[in-house]
């Protein structure tokens, strides 16, 4: 069983969200985007380089936030950090000093004089996240960065990577599990199964829609509307929060709405265009991957 097969795969700049089942093969490409692992045969490169003969030099320019913790026991927030911009070659007093800002973007008070030993999980994450920026590389790869995170804090952690990609000019690969971060900040997905890569398409052409529809929300009498939609001969179905979701050929389909919300009496209190879900979209794609003898 090959753990990658015929990957053909270009990374643009911006954000990448990585998907794909457990063990499709997300963890073995990392690794060999890393230069830890050698491919068996075809050809990578990564940032204009050889993974087979310069991985030193990719890693270098790549900071990798593992999923896995990593931490050295009995050592600080602030030495951790430090310590990894040692390994990336900056100097140790300008590594403390770039350990100091970094940790103030991360918003990491008093905190960071503590042993890691002591941290909880949200804040053993943004060690990790530190520490894979500290040494200002151009291409970021995140691993579950928002793992174990409550809502606020995986919030405030996605803004970072937006903020580092949208700002900074770093190019960044989430491999993640969670798809509404995906939907909230990635430019591009790419879906592996079986090894292979699946799907690799901008998201906004994977929430277009492939007939023109929108999003209806009504501030009461969502039947009616439906029903006078109907007579109209649009396409109508109801969604599990009382929304409608209304899709036609038709050009005019706003006002074609807005005419049956008139008619029936309803008013609408937003109506916006309706894409399609990302866990569609994953579990379609997924699902379609033909299991062939050299998968077994």
């Amino acid at each position: 069983m090959r753990a990658l097969d015929g990957i053909d795969l270009e990374v643009r700049a911006g954000i990448t969200g990585l998907l794909g089942p457990n063990g499709a093969g997300k963890s073995t490409l990392i690794k060999l985007l890393l230069g830890l692992v050698q491919p068996t045969s075809g050809t990578a490169s990564f940032l204009g380089f050889d993974v087979r003969k310069q991985g030193r030099q990719i890693r270098s320019r790549i900071g990798y936030m593992p999923e896995d913790d990593c931490y050295i026991s009995g050592l600080s927030g602030v030495n951790a950090v430090q310590f990894s911009g040692c390994l990336s070659g900056i100097p140790k007093t300008e590594a403390l000093r770039r350990a100091h800002e970094i940790l103030d973007f991360c918003d990491m008070k008093q905190e960071r004089y503590r042993m890691i030993d002591t941290y909880s999980t949200g804040m053993r994450q943004k060690i990790k996240f530190a520490s894979a920026i500290v040494h200002d590389p151009e291409f970021l790869i995140l691993d579950e960065p928002t793992a174990g995170l409550d809502p606020e804090e995986r919030e405030t952690l996605l803004k970072r990577i937006h903020l580092l990609a949208s700002q900074m000019g770093k190019s960044v690969l989430i491999s993640t599990h969670i798809l509404p971060d995906v939907q909230a900040i990635c430019d591009d997905v790419v879906i592996l199964a079986q090894g292979k890569v699946r799907l690799c398409e901008p998201l906004v052409n994977l929430n277009r829609t492939t007939a023109p529809s929108f999003c209806v929300r009504a501030l009461e009498n969502i039947d009616q509307l439906a029903m006078a939609l109907e007579k109209d001969n649009v396409e109508v179905s109801k969604n599990p929060d009382g929304t409608l979701t209304v899709a036609s050929q038709s050009s005019e389909l706003p006002e074609i709405i807005w005419n049956a919300a008139f008619q029936s009496g309803v008013s609408i209190q937003s109506l916006i265009p309706a894409r399609n879900s990302l866990e569609e979209v994953f579990l379609s794609t997924v699902t379609d991957s033909p299991i062939t003898e050299e998968d077994n």
